[in-house]
């Protein structure tokens, strides 16, 4: 437990990192001199540049050691978030962002696949939803905390992730063992991009990621009617219940990926996310009703997560760190592409009814994870636990 607690604040910094700048943008483009759309970019580089970054460095730092592939991640995530702070102009900004997104691309899948390495198999899905659920806590605690340092001064949050950032890698050095991967070829890297199971399962992580973020992108907006009145105070409380639902079903899922077959469980965290997409418009018309609804939509998200991760990795253990660099790509692209899709929909449906094609993304996604899950499992060798000392 002691080693994976600092993994766990590692990804909560990149987490909070990743969201609360949306929060952020009228006052950072009034400082900057920038239109909001133009502040937007600093969102859009940021997620770009990580799903770009995150499967090329996860296979270029793969030999290393995991405890100085985070070690190096975390000081230029903390150099990002400082030069960020410190950024005298836009394109500044701009370029901080992207050393930012370098630096966040690498921490979140080592980060996993070193908690999988020191985690006796039985009990790897319990450690993964841990790690991960700093991830998820980010939006429950880090984007409201974040956003309301930011009412004083934006570039305060940047410092603030900053110090989260080294306190990470204190620990880090501090706590986790060394752990070096078994070696592996390129090519014998590569061989799970060849498997459509691997490929459905990367699809299902965007699919997912980006309908909760067609809603969640807008929750304000959506949520505005039973705020009437009492935001932004009502507006901070949705979102912590909606973490902490994400929170539940994120280590809800990592006891059962662990003792069930991880199928069945994806498919009821899908099912129940496009359920809950697809009603929200018609059930959030009170405070009351907007916090249940925010924290059971949350659980479901929470624990579709873990899912997603436990089954790379149990699909081909030796290529988990390419693997979960490319779900890390999945998710940032998902985030992007649900932030855009809720835009584009506001042209032609009000932003009460994003829930619709948000729950055809989600009915998308339970298929393709039915289908793929009547294929016959792929073999891989047993995954090395790693030479840890």
């Amino acid at each position: 437990m002691k080693p994976l607690l600092p993994l766990a604040l590692a990804t909560f910094a990149v987490g909070t990192d990743a969201f609360v700048m949306a929060g952020l943008l009228p006052a950072i483009a009034a400082d900057l001199d920038v239109g909001i759309p133009a502040a937007g970019q600093l969102v859009t580089v940021f997620a770009l540049t990580l799903a770009v970054a995150a499967p090329i460095l996860s296979w270029l730092l793969s030999a290393l050691d995991r405890r100085k592939v985070l070690q190096l991640a975390l000081i230029v995530f903390v150099a990002g978030n400082v030069a960020t702070a410190l950024s005298p102009s836009y394109p500044i900004a701009l370029s901080a962002r992207m050393l930012t997104a370098a630096g966040a691309a690498t921490i979140t899948a080592t980060a996993a696949s070193a908690a999988v390495a020191i985690t006796p198999p039985e009990r790897r899905g319990r450690a993964m939803a841990l790690v991960i659920g700093g991830l998820t806590l980010s939006t429950a605690l880090g984007m409201p905390l974040g956003n309301m340092i930011g009412g004083i001064d934006w570039r305060l949050t940047l410092w603030a992730v900053a110090a989260l950032g080294v306190v990470a890698a204190i620990g880090i050095s501090g706590a986790l063992p060394k752990v070096v991967l078994p070696a592996t070829s390129l090519m014998a890297r590569l061989a799970p991009l060849r498997q459509p199971k691997v490929l459905s399962i990367l699809a299902v992580t965007l699919l997912v990621m980006a309908g909760h973020y067609a809603v969640y992108t807008y929750i304000g907006a959506v949520t505005a009617g039973a705020t009437n009145g009492s935001f932004p105070q009502a507006f901070t409380m949705i979102l912590f219940l909606w973490g902490a639902g994400v929170l539940v079903g994120n280590f809800f899922a990592g006891h059962l990926v662990d003792k069930r077959p991880v199928l069945g469980v994806a498919v009821g965290a899908l099912a129940g996310g496009t359920v809950l997409l697809a009603i929200s418009p018609l059930t959030v018309n009170s405070l009351a009703v907007a916090g249940v609804w925010a924290a059971v939509w949350g659980a479901t998200d929470g624990m579709a997560s873990v899912v997603q991760q436990h089954r790379l990795v149990t699909l081909a253990p030796a290529s988990s760190p390419m693997l979960l660099g490319l779900n890390s790509s999945a998710i940032y692209l998902g985030v992007a592409m649900g932030g855009g899709l809720g835009g584009l929909a506001q042209d032609w449906l009000s932003v009460t009814l994003l829930g619709v094609p948000a729950a055809v993304l989600a009915l998308l996604a339970t298929t393709v994870t039915v289908v793929e899950g009547r294929r016959e499992p792929v073999k891989t060798s047993p995954m090395a636990a790693g030479n840890h000392r």
